[in-house]
């Protein structure tokens, strides 16, 4: 038999004190925090990891920098050049254009006349030959210093229903008789120095006779303007055959009497110098156009240089 084993007297249990206990207090607590603490850090990678798949966010990359020239870095719409592009130099005339207006029709009312003499411009008086007052005006016009012509009239196409007046020159005159004719309407008004023509829509198509005329002209050193009273005017080949200076009319200003319609031919008139250089404005002694141009004078001065008639024409060739 298997022999007992005598075992010692049972030692007595010591008695744990209050530090003892207070310490083992203190490690289950903060084992309990530490877990605690472990599980809201899985629990919160848990829920970024459930957030992240719903919502993917896309990886942040650093821009790469190239080098690049300057004018490259700007939007396609909006590429400058490589050199400044200087804006366009507009050229401006250094003298403002030239315009002659001429009066036509003077010599039967001379207190028009004096009006138009009273305004503060240049103009030219076209005095017809044999009416009344054309001496006494050609005096005071040439004193003010302003151009003289002689306004010389001419068969129009509608003759003789309408009568061109006292002088006309007709296409059925002889040679000796046209030139007899003109010479007493040159000897007629003082002071000449160019010739226009009134009426006249039949008689400048007539080359035969205008070479006449032209050699009259030629003789006295006149110049002659063109009235342009049919676009088949055959005047300014004729002055250039004679070498005569010459110019046309490129505006009507009031062969309609409003207020409203000889502004617009003057402001008309302004454009063409513009344009050309110069300009010939025709007129006639009306009350309205007085006014008009009394009116628009100031603001005309500003665009144009008003001047006599003999320096617009020229020699052509």
């Amino acid at each position: 038999m298997a022999k007992k084993k005598i075992r010692g007297p049972k030692k007595p249990r010591k008695k744990r004190g209050k530090r003892s206990i207070r310490k083992t207090y203190l490690i289950k607590a903060f084992s309990g925090l530490g877990v605690l603490i472990l599980l809201v850090v899985v629990a919160g990678v848990l829920v970024h990891h459930l957030i992240s798949r719903k919502y993917p966010i896309a990886p942040v990359t650093k821009p790469q920098v190239t080098k690049t020239p300057r004018f490259e870095v700007y939007p396609k719409h909006e590429i400058l050049p490589r050199k400044p592009v200087p804006r366009p130099i507009i050229p401006i005339p250094k003298k403002l254009p030239k315009i002659a207006i001429i009066v036509d029709d003077i010599g039967y009312d001379k207190h028009m006349a004096e009006k138009f003499l009273g305004l503060d411009t240049v103009l030219t008086f076209s005095i017809l030959p044999h009416s009344p007052y054309q001496k006494s005006i050609a005096r005071t016009a040439r004193s003010k210093g302003f151009d003289v012509m002689l306004h010389l009239p001419m068969e129009p196409h509608e003759y003789p229903l309408i009568n061109p007046g006292p002088g006309a020159l007709l296409t059925s005159m002889s040679p000796d008789q046209l030139i007899s004719q003109l010479e007493k309407d040159l000897d007629a008004v003082p002071f000449i120095q160019g010739v226009n023509n009134h009426m006249g829509s039949k008689m400048t198509t007539v080359s035969s006779q205008l070479h006449q005329i032209f050699s009259v002209l030629k003789k006295r050193d006149l110049f002659f303007i063109d009235s342009r009273t049919t676009a088949d005017t055959l005047c300014k080949p004729s002055a250039h055959l004679f070498q005569i200076p010459f110019a046309e009319k490129d505006v009507f200003i009031d062969h309609i009497q409003t207020p409203d319609f000889i502004r617009r031919k003057l402001y008309l008139l302004v454009q063409i110098a513009h344009s050309h250089g110069m300009a010939v404005g025709i007129a006639h002694p009306h009350t309205v156009t007085y006014e008009v141009l009394r009116d628009v004078l100031p603001e005309l001065k500003k665009k144009a240089i008003l001047v006599k008639a003999s320096e617009i024409v020229k020699t052509d060739g």
